[in-house]
């Protein structure tokens, strides 16, 4: 057991990204030929600068996605296979957060996940915590808190790996709508990121985005680009219902304080334009962006302010390639490049 744990920040030495290969079509209704192709894409992307640790339902799929990705040109021997069947893809959720001890071991900490506390189908879900650490190697410890298993997904907060945690009160603590943990309050929660993840100061914010399927997951909304320096989306159309909660979480953030007291510089991204498919609104947001060694890959949506959102975060990581990754599919699915990952140090 690793007594003194840490949530490293994304920007730091990755050994690779964990993904799950799309094999649930109902995710993404009436698009799913499309999504494969966009998968294998981001894999690409991916594989240019580190490993993928990659789920497949079977052995068919695996031979399957294997003659896709050599069909694309993707650096194959980037791949590492695991099978293990799942529900659905978003590893963000239903996959383990690799913590670190002070020793630097690393450990696979498993968050019960349950579909959100909305989907009933999520059985194979719980099973890839296991299977990640036993193909990694590492030791795997269950959340618990007070004795009872403590349900927490990892786009539901993050983290600047100096000891603060961003996190939404809508998503970890509304009393009725995709109830986690039911009774638990702010102290609760606290106690659970200390002991798991290293965290010694917590900023919450208030609601999500529109459209958004997990009821409030920061990694819509806010995101963490140095130790001291956050991403925050705004909503530049005073009549969209997403004006008002983002200035709300704007004037929150100003008024935050860091583990050491001092206040994080606050940089503002766009929103894209409003989007609807098929009578839905759906949750675009360029705070959905992954780190990894060497780039940042950012969803794009064929929207004005694409550029805008590469720009301003070209300018936060002046050290990295800047990626767009077109996701205009995938967000159809109700999450884009971050939901789907997860990465492993």
């Amino acid at each position: 057991m690793i007594e003194s744990r840490r949530f490293p920040a994304e920007w730091e030495k990755q050994k690779g990204i964990l993904l799950c290969f799309p094999h649930n079509g109902n995710d993404w209704p009436g698009k799913y030929q499309a999504i494969q192709w966009a998968f294998v894409e981001y894999i690409k992307k991916i594989t240019q600068y580190e490993t993928v640790y990659l789920l497949v339902a079977n052995s068919n799929l695996k031979n399957k996605v294997f003659e896709m990705l050599e069909k694309a040109d993707v650096a194959t021997n980037k791949v590492v296979f695991i099978q293990q069947k799942t529900n659905r893809s978003w590893m963000r959720d239903s996959g383990p957060i690799i913590v670190e001890s002070t020793e630097g071991k690393c450990e696979a900490i498993n968050f019960n996940f349950n579909g959100w506390a909305k989907y009933p189908n999520h059985q194979l879900d719980k099973q890839v915590p296991s299977t990640v650490a036993q193909a990694l190697g590492i030791p795997l410890t269950k959340a618990t808190y007070k004795g009872k298993p403590v349900v927490l997904e990892g786009g539901a907060i993050d983290v600047n790996g100096k000891g603060t945690l961003l996190t939404t009160e809508e998503c970890l603590l509304h009393p009725t709508i995709q109830v986690r943990n039911p009774g638990f309050t702010k102290a609760d929660y606290e106690s659970v990121f200390a002991e798991y993840l290293g965290i010694t100061n917590v900023i919450w914010l208030g609601e999500g985005i529109q459209g958004d399927d997990t009821h409030g997951h920061v990694d819509d909304l806010c995101r963490f680009v140095s130790p001291d320096t956050i991403v925050t989306v705004v909503e530049n159309n005073k009549s969209d219902a997403n004006f008002l909660p983002l200035q709300e979480n704007l004037k929150r953030l100003k008024a935050a304080k860091l583990e050491n007291g001092k206040s994080p510089n606050i940089i503002e991204l766009p929103m894209p334009k409003k989007l609807i498919f098929d009578g839905i609104r759906i949750p675009p947001s360029y705070a959905n962006f992954l780190i990894i060694n060497g780039a940042v890959l950012v969803p794009t949506f064929n929207d004005l302010n694409d550029r805008i959102a590469l720009n301003t975060l070209a300018n936060c990581f002046p050290d990295k390639d800047i990626i767009g990754i077109g996701a205009i599919d995938l967000i159809w699915g109700f999450g884009t490049l971050h939901c789907l990952s997860q990465q492993i140090y």
